[in-house]
């Protein structure tokens, strides 16, 4: 992320912001833009001492918390540790075309990381978030056919590429949902979805590294 695109940034003092997968990619250009901004940002990442490395590249307050999105322990963990506001909560992280494989709690990979894990998240992070939540999609939400009795792929010969889809449409569906119970129960807090199709990131660039972020 260059001048050019964080120029209109407004300031971020006194903001606490969480991304996710923050260590590469779309999620470290966010968090370097927003505490470049004056945001004190948390770089939620599976490999910490990856985290650590990039948070030093970065200028502002941050801090590096290990969040493992396709580990339900993890996830809790992370929110049980968390004391204080959340401004800002940047559900970022994912994984895409990857081989079948499962979670560490049973789920596809690709629908495990990219909504299970943020949707748990969320709502476990959700009595702490005074702002908003943003959700990065992708434009594959529109090949997504969820089918739901059979998220796991356990009947279906298995496609990463409707995978992947599939995953991005839940997180769209997960958009428009929590901010229709956020509206009828009177909360502030607003929920965003943004695209990723036309930013390049990690899992586009480098085949041997599935990690969005």
């Amino acid at each position: 992320m260059d001048d050019l695109e964080t120029k209109g940034l407004p300031d971020q003092s006194g903001r606490v912001v969480v991304v996710t997968g923050a260590s590469s990619g779309i999620g470290a250009a966010t968090a370097r833009a927003l505490a470049a901004a004056g945001a004190k940002v948390t770089l939620a990442v599976r490999d910490r001492a990856k985290g650590e490395r990039v948070a030093l590249t970065m200028p502002g307050d941050t801090e590096v918390r290990p969040l493992d999105l396709e580990s339900l322990v993890s996830i809790r963990a992370f929110a049980a540790a968390w004391t204080g506001d959340i401004d800002i909560l940047i559900n970022n992280a994912g994984i895409m075309l990857v081989a079948a494989a499962r979670t560490s709690d049973g789920f596809e990979r690709q629908i495990g990381t990219n909504h299970l894990g943020h949707f748990a998240l969320t709502n476990l992070l959700l009595p702490h978030i005074t702002n908003r939540v943003v959700t990065v999609s992708s434009n594959a939400h529109a090949r997504g056919r969820l089918d739901l009795d059979d998220l796991n792929w356990q009947t279906r010969p298995y496609r990463t590429s409707q995978a992947y889809s599939d995953s991005k449409l839940a997180n769209l569906l997960f958009t428009f949902e929590l901010q229709r119970r956020l509206s009828a129960s009177g909360s502030r807090v607003r929920e965003r979805m943004v695209c990723s199709a036309s930013t390049t990131c990690e899992a586009m660039t480098m085949g041997s590294t599935p990690w969005c972020g």
